[in-house]
């Protein structure tokens, strides 16, 4: 891909962010918020908000890259004849989003065959934006630009682990994360997609989750990868299809978590 083409990406990446900003924050901790609710016999909440932010990207792209395809959360699938195909979730974290924590984001990635290639997270309330990939790695928010490394020489023994459900996943899933987590100093719970970007930030070490869609995960996949970490399924193959996914800090601490995980 040439720097043209990456540049124009970069570009469109941060309209959709600043677009989707705009969209979705009208309705967050707003009374009468209603939500409805996309899983039979269970609870996978969807808002206007959702929605909102979703078609405020799909503008951009039909503005900026109109022949790049579209993966969103909302509103499926639409092809494209470059080979690129942006993969996007509104709100990332609904649950959160209309409990009122500021724990859920947007997350925008672009795909090429090989999958992730640029990728951003991004949190509307707290205007932080973790942006990865193209030899770029940085955090933008209220106390100004850094980049982002995460933590090179943690080990599981020291490891503050996070995953966003207690149950995880299936009860076999589940089992893997609580034998991975026994072994760590402290797990956390609930931060939706900020727990990869809190660990491309170097604070935490490790996110072990399973039953991701594939715009759950291609946007953190490109930000911790370009911040220096390792993104794997539970075999160590690939993690941007979506399924099961394990983020680490290291190639010690991702060895150590992988060998329990393997087992499940």
């Amino acid at each position: 891909m040439d720097q043209d083409t990456q540049r124009d990406i970069v570009r469109a990446a941060h309209a959709m962010a600043d677009a989707a900003r705009s969209a979705i924050m009208p309705y967050f901790r707003q009374s009468g918020l209603s939500a409805d609710n996309k899983l039979e016999g269970g609870f996978d909440p969807v808002t206007e908000g959702d929605r909102a932010g979703e078609l405020a990207m799909r503008a951009v792209l039909a503005e900026m890259r109109p022949n790049d395809g579209i993966l969103g959360e909302e509103f499926g699938q639409s092809g494209g004849t470059s080979g690129l195909t942006w993969v996007l979730d509104p709100i990332d974290g609904t649950r959160g989003f209309i409990s009122g924590t500021p724990t859920w984001g947007v997350l925008i990635a672009v795909s090429d065959a090989n999958g992730p290639v640029f990728g951003i997270i991004e949190q509307p309330y707290i205007k932080e934006r973790f942006v990865g990939g193209f030899g770029e790695a940085y955090v933008d928010g209220p106390y100004g630009k850094s980049d982002l490394a995460v933590r090179k020489d943690s080990r599981l023994g020291d490891a503050i682990v996070f995953t966003t459900f207690p149950e995880v996943g299936t009860p076999a899933e589940a089992a893997g994360f609580k034998a991975v987590s026994e072994q760590a100093k402290l797990t956390r719970y609930g931060m939706d997609c900020y727990g990869y970007a809190l660990l491309a930030l170097g604070q935490i070490d490790l996110v072990i989750e399973a039953g991701l869609q594939s715009y759950d995960i291609q946007a953190p996949v490109a930000v911790v990868e370009a911040a220096g970490g390792i993104v794997t399924d539970w075999q160590g193959g690939p993690a941007h299809e979506g399924g099961r996914a394990l983020a680490a800090a290291n190639p010690e601490i991702h060895a150590e978590a992988l060998k329990i995980l393997k087992e499940y």
